[in-house]
């Protein structure tokens, strides 16, 4: 188990430009909506449980908590490289890494003293000596992160959080492709997560998070939202 302790991105490979771009559309968008947060949503720890709160605070902390979980995992592929990773392989993961790396620190400056504390990861379920694995878990990261953004839009209410959030799923799909077509080409968009219509898959909250808190020892509910722990 590791703790995802609160780091400065640049100690993570993310250029510090990239920090400020993100932390300050965060400071500049969360104005509006932090500062009218109710006291009764501020996130409660007992026996180890977080729960994101409600309105777009919640919203805002369960991408958060999402945006944690796979920062930490692409950390650790980047420290620790599976056998025979290629070069191409190795940039590219490093590329996500710095993406996530960037996205975690922008909901964390934009939500400010409402945002749910560092988690604690389980990563024991993962060989990350061993490619398949690692990109099995990525996959599946990468493809829930997707699925979530996509069903919890319509609970936002800010506009510019909506926004927001339409660019960094962009950043999510990109990588759900890449990993895909790495484990078999020409999977990016199948049908396992593109249906007929030609729409990307939507998972509810109750729905996602129970596949995170997995790899979680602070597990995370909802309980505004219909998952309680």
């Amino acid at each position: 188990m590791e703790t995802l302790s609160p780091k400065d991105a640049l100690s993570e490979g993310m250029a510090r430009r990239s920090f400020l771009r993100y932390a300050g559309i965060g400071v500049a968008a969360g104005t509006i909506a932090m500062t009218s947060a109710c006291k009764k949503d501020k996130n409660n720890n007992s026996s180890n449980v977080i729960d994101i709160g409600s309105g777009d605070v919640g919203i805002l902390n369960y991408a958060y908590a999402l945006e944690q979980l796979e920062a930490a995992f692409y950390v650790r592929v980047a420290a620790s490289p599976y056998a025979n990773i290629t070069s191409a392989e190795s940039a590219l993961l490093t590329d996500i890494r710095d993406h996530e790396v960037a996205h975690r620190e922008f909901f964390k400056a934009a939500l400010g003293a409402n945002a749910i504390a560092g988690l604690t990861v389980d990563f024991s379920l993962i060989n990350f000596a061993d490619r398949t694995s690692v990109l099995n878990t990525a996959k599946a990261f990468e493809d829930l992160g997707v699925a979530a953004y996509n069903g919890a839009g319509y609970l936002i209410k800010d506009a510019g959080y909506l926004t927001l959030a339409g660019k960094i799923v962009s950043v999510e799909a990109r990588h759900a492709a890449y990993i895909r077509n790495l484990i078999s080409p020409g999977s990016y968009a199948d049908s396992t997560v593109v249906d007929s219509n030609g729409l990307d898959k939507v998972m509810p909250i109750a729905q996602v998070l129970p596949t995170a808190n997995q790899f979680l020892s602070t597990k995370v509910s909802a309980n505004n939202y219909g998952y309680n722990i």
